[in-house]
């Protein structure tokens, strides 16, 4: 096993608390939370099982780190019913919607302006 892999190999959970595998290197009944998705299932308040690791230089800690999930304690996804599915909607309206203007677009708005891109250049522009 190579040095890197090594380095994150720990089965026990002796050096991370967490028994921590390499990348693409979890033993089976264990996945992400992407992974349960995707198999229509959703960890439940279940706690963490293990972490996968893998070295980063984007990251300030070193390391890129995925929590695994027990697959035989997953629960199944909540259903989506007719109240989510409109909080959902007045949730995703109320991105769309300048918060100066108040013109809804057909695109969510920049959150770092804060409102729509007219307006934020209105704003910037010296009047005379």
């Amino acid at each position: 096993m190579p040095a890197a892999y090594a380095e994150c190999f720990d089965p026990t959970g002796a050096r991370y608390g967490l028994p921590t595998y390499p990348w693409k290197f979890a033993p089976d009944g264990l996945c992400t939370r992407r992974q349960l998705r995707v198999q229509g299932l959703r960890p439940g308040g279940q706690p963490i099982a293990a972490q996968l690791m893998r070295r980063s230089r984007r990251r300030k800690s070193g390391a890129a780190i995925a929590y695994l999930y027990r697959v035989d304690r997953a629960l199944p996804v909540r259903p989506m019913t007719s109240r989510r599915c409109g909080a959902l909607a007045l949730a995703m309206l109320a991105r769309r919607t300048c918060r100066v203007c108040g013109v809804t677009y057909s695109y969510c708005l920049p959150t770092s302006l804060g409102m729509c891109v007219l307006c934020a250049d209105a704003s910037r522009t010296p009047t005379r």
